[in-house]
């Protein structure tokens, strides 16, 4: 199905109101939603918004978001269980308020589900002119290099740097497959590549229902490994649990810097503007794909999604997200 911008935009907007989301926090949860679209990131699209649907749906109603403890340069958030969409993005607002103010945030945020990319919060800090560091843990469903059983959440981390030009940002996850992709491979009848999962008995598998119950493998060896325990970590800091019951209290861990703490803010964002244009300058091994830094590829794709006005989406997931919204008359 071929949407314009505002077509995907609404729809995701109607099938977030349609499961109990005020006006305000459907718009929030549906611009996340579009972002995913736009940089080609379709499993975190609409289709996450589906996923977002059946928790909501399935599930008592959630807790007001509430801060627990607070300094000047800290806050630890209670997401009451509401979905991560809208408690990382207050947390964000509170780390760059305390940031731009004092030079230095760090907040935490617990009993939450579904962030999404950590990238659209860096991108809020950076244009602030901050930089900022993002990690978050969750469920037991990776297993740890040398094993078959889930002791880690897919456990993504990222970096984001100011810049006078684009911003770098680099968001990883450090499980061989994301949870939002293993899901939309389940929805679609899809398999899973080879190596990126096992059953509940340690054979691998590519049926994602299977990995579901048993484990998805890590990233990059004992060195993902360790990353992945350490975002762990970092989410128990901020007061989650080590071991969650399901897709709930993941741990969103925010630290935000302000440059001018330790240099002169607007040089060294023309510093790393600079340093990118020489990094990307490097000589290929293929001169038809040319050297990247990160964020360069969500950029230029979100480019032509927009200059296009056109997002491609699975008949299936358009057809079952109108359904939620009650869109199915949408042109």
């Amino acid at each position: 199905m071929k949407l314009s911008v505002d077509q995907t935009r609404n729809l995701a907007h109607a099938a977030m109101r349609s499961c109990g989301y005020t006006d305000n926090e459907a718009a929030i949860i549906a611009d996340h939603l579009l972002d995913c679209e736009l940089r080609g990131l379709s499993f975190g699209g609409l289709a996450r918004g589906l996923s977002v649907a059946e928790r909501r749906l399935s599930t008592p109603e959630p807790a007001p978001i509430t801060i627990t403890k607070e300094s000047p340069v800290s806050a630890n958030i209670d997401g009451g269980d509401q979905v991560g969409y809208l408690v990382a993005r207050r947390a964000t607002e509170l780390a760059i308020a305390k940031a731009s103010s004092v030079g230095l945030a760090v907040v935490g945020a617990r009993r939450t589900w579904y962030t999404g990319m950590f990238s659209y919060y860096l991108e809020m800090i950076t244009k602030a002119g901050l930089a900022g560091i993002v990690a978050g843990s969750g469920l037991q469903l990776v297993a740890p290099h040398g094993g078959t059983e889930g002791r880690f959440g897919t456990n993504p981390i990222a970096f984001g740097f100011p810049s006078d030009e684009q911003p770098i940002i680099w968001d990883i996850g450090t499980s061989a497959v994301m949870l939002g992709e293993v899901l939309l491979r389940e929805r679609l009848g899809d398999l899973l590549d080879e190596g990126q999962a096992y059953a509940s008995d340690g054979r691998p598998t590519q049926d994602p229902t299977e990995a579901l119950k048993g484990a998805l493998a890590v990233w990059g060896g004992h060195k993902g490994s360790g990353l992945a325990l350490t975002v762990q970590l970092l989410g128990m800091m901020a007061g989650a649990s080590a071991a969650p019951e399901g897709l709930t209290d993941c741990g969103f861990f925010l630290l935000v810097i302000n440059p001018d703490l330790l240099t002169d803010g607007t040089d060294y964002r023309r510093r790393v503007a600079e340093y990118a244009q020489n990094v990307r300058k490097t000589r290929p091994l293929d001169p038809a794909e040319p050297v990247r830094v990160p964020f360069d590829r969500s950029a230029i794709e979100r480019s032509k999604r927009l200059a296009s006005n056109r997002v491609d989406v699975d008949d299936r997931v358009y057809r079952s997200i109108a359904e939620l919204a009650g869109a199915l008359n949408l042109p």
